[in-house]
C-alpha cells in the first residue's frame, strides 16, 4: 500500500513558481512562437487576407511550393555520437565576406503591404544578426532608406531587367553608390506567373478598398491603422505602380534578356554578382563560364512556373559539378534551421528565406523579424550539435539522405538529358 500524508506548505512552495506576466502583447505573442509555423499562424490572424495570400500564395495549383517544402521534410539525418559539441560555429565567408549564419533575407516585393515597417525592419534585423539583407527592385523602401537603416551591414540589391534598360541600370548604379556589395540578377521572370490567389482576391496596387477588403480588415485594427496613417503604399523604384502585380510585370519586365545581356550587366557592376532562378545543371555550368560569383537555385518560391524543378533536389548534382568554381546558394521552401543545415550539408554555401521572414514581419514587425532569425539560428545550432559537428565546414553529404517520393520515369530522364544538351543561341 502507498503511504499518504497531507502535504505541508514548505513542500509545496518549491513547486509553485510563477513567471512574471508579460504586459507587452507583441513580446508575449512572439515569445510564444517556437517555430516559423507558429509565426505563420500569428501572421495569418493579424494580416488581411489579400495581403497574407500575396505572401503565402504561389502559382496556379501551388504544386511547386508544396513539393519544395515536402522535399525538406523528406530527409533523414545521420548523426555522429560522442563528439564534443560544447561550442559550434554557425558562420563562415559568403561571397568574400563573413556571415554569422548560413542564411539571409531574400528579396521580397511590396513588403510594406504585409506590415508597415517593411524593408526597413528587415534590414535592421539582418544587420543586428550579421546576415545579408536583399532589397527587391519591387521593394517599397528605397535603396537609400535601406542603407540608412542598415549602414554597416551587408546589403544586396536584386535586379529585374526592365524594357527600359537605362532605368534598370540607373538603379544598379544607385545601389553601387550606396555601398551594396552584391547584385542578385533574377532570371526566372520573363513574364508573370499565374498567381491565382491574387486574382481571386482582386489584389491590386495600390490596394483597392472594396467592401470585402474593409470587412476583412476590421478585426485587424493595427494593420488597418498602419495602412491609413503611414506613407501610401507604392514601389519605391517605379513611377508607375497601379494595376495588378502581373500587369506590372508583363508591361515592364523585359522577356528578351539572355546570356549576352547578363555578361553586359556583369561588366557594369563593381561588386559580386549572383544569378538567381537557376533551375538546371546546364545553365549553372554556362553561368560559371560567364564568371559569376554565385548562382541561386530557386524556382521563385513556386510563384512562377508551377511544377518547376525542386531546388533542394537539384542541389547535390549542381554543387558537385560547379561548387568548386562558384558559390551555390538556395532558396524556396525553407521553414526551419534543419532545412538550412541539410542544404549546407548537400553543398549549398548559403540559403535565403522569403516567406519565413515575412511571417515574422507580419507577426510583429521588426521584433517579429528578430524572432524569425532567432528561431532559425537556434535550430541551426541545435541541429549541428545533434549531428555531432562543430562548424559548417564539417557538414557533408554523408549527414543527409534525401528520401524520394517522386521518381522520374525513364523516358522523362532521356527527354531531360536531350533538353540539357540542346545548345542555346546567343544574340
Amino acid at each position: 500500500m502507498v503511504q499518504r500524508r497531507i502535504p505541508k506548505i514548505k513542500d509545496l512552495a518549491p513547486l509553485m513558481q510563477f513567471k512574471s506576466p508579460e504586459l507587452n502583447a507583441r513580446k508575449r505573442r512572439l515569445a510564444a512562437a517556437l517555430t516559423i509555423q507558429d509565426l505563420r499562424t500569428i501572421a495569418k490572424k493579424r494580416t488581411p487576407k489579400a495581403a497574407f495570400d500575396y505572401t503565402e500564395g504561389a502559382a496556379e495549383a501551388e504544386i511547386s511550393l508544396a513539393r519544395a517544402r515536402q522535399a525538406f521534410e523528406d530527409i533523414e539525418f545521420h548523426p555522429s555520437i560522442l563528439r564534443d559539441v560544447s561550442t559550434v560555429s554557425t558562420g563562415w565567408n559568403v561571397l568574400g565576406a563573413p556571415v554569422a549564419q548560413p542564411f539571409g533575407i531574400a528579396p521580397t516585393g511590396f513588403t510594406r503591404m504585409m506590415q508597415t515597417e517593411g524593408e526597413v525592419a528587415g534590414s535592421r534585423a539582418a544587420g543586428r544578426a550579421g546576415i545579408p539583407f536583399s532589397l527587391s527592385t519591387m521593394g517599397t523602401s528605397s535603396i537609400e532608406e535601406v542603407k540608412a537603416a542598415n549602414p554597416h551591414g551587408r546589403n544586396w540589391f536584386q535586379l529585374y531587367m526592365w524594357k527600359d534598360r537605362d532605368r534598370s541600370m540607373a538603379l544598379v548604379d544607385r545601389a553601387a553608390k550606396a555601398g551594396f556589395d552584391t547584385l542578385l540578377v533574377t532570371v526566372d521572370v520573363p513574364v508573370a506567373g499565374a498567381r491565382l490567389r491574387d486574382k481571386r482576391n482582386g489584389f491590386s496596387i495600390p490596394p483597392a478598398l472594396t467592401l470585402g477588403t474593409v470587412v476583412n480588415a476590421l478585426p485587424r485594427p493595427e494593420w488597418w491603422i498602419n495602412f491609413l496613417t503611414t506613407e501610401p503604399l507604392s514601389f519605391a523604384s517605379l513611377d508607375r505602380s497601379s494595376g495588378t502585380v502581373a500587369e506590372l510585370i508583363d508591361s515592364m519586365f523585359d522577356p528578351t534578356v539572355d546570356f549576352e545581356d547578363l555578361a553586359w550587366i556583369r561588366a557594369q557592376w563593381p561588386g559580386k554578382i549572383v544569378v538567381k532562378g537557376v533551375q538546371n545543371l546546364s545553365d549553372a555550368k554556362r553561368l560559371v563560364d560567364l564568371g559569376v560569383d554565385g548562382i541561386t537555385l530557386s524556382n521563385h518560391g513556386g510563384r512562377q512556373l508551377d511544377r518547376a524543378p525542386i531546388p533542394f533536389r537539384l542541389l547535390p548534382d549542381v554543387a558537385r559539378e560547379v561548387g568548386q568554381h562558384t558559390e551555390v546558394h538556395l532558396d524556396t521552401g525553407i521553414m526551419s534551421g534543419a532545412d538550412i543545415v541539410a542544404s549546407i550539408a548537400l553543398g549549398a554555401r548559403f540559403t535565403m528565406i522569403g516567406r519565413a521572414y515575412l511571417y515574422g514581419l507580419m507577426a510583429g514587425g521588426e521584433a517579429g523579424v528578430d524572432r524569425t532569425i532567432q528561431i532559425l539560428s537556434e535550430q541551426v545550432a541545435r541541429t549541428m550539435r545533434l549531428l555531432g559537428v562543430n562548424s559548417l565546414e564539417e557538414l557533408t553529404p554523408g549527414h543527409v539522405t534525401q528520401l524520394t517520393r517522386l521518381q522520374p520515369v525513364a523516358s522523362a530522364l532521356v527527354a531531360a538529358a536531350e533538353t540539357v544538351r540542346t545548345p542555346v543561341t546567343v544574340k
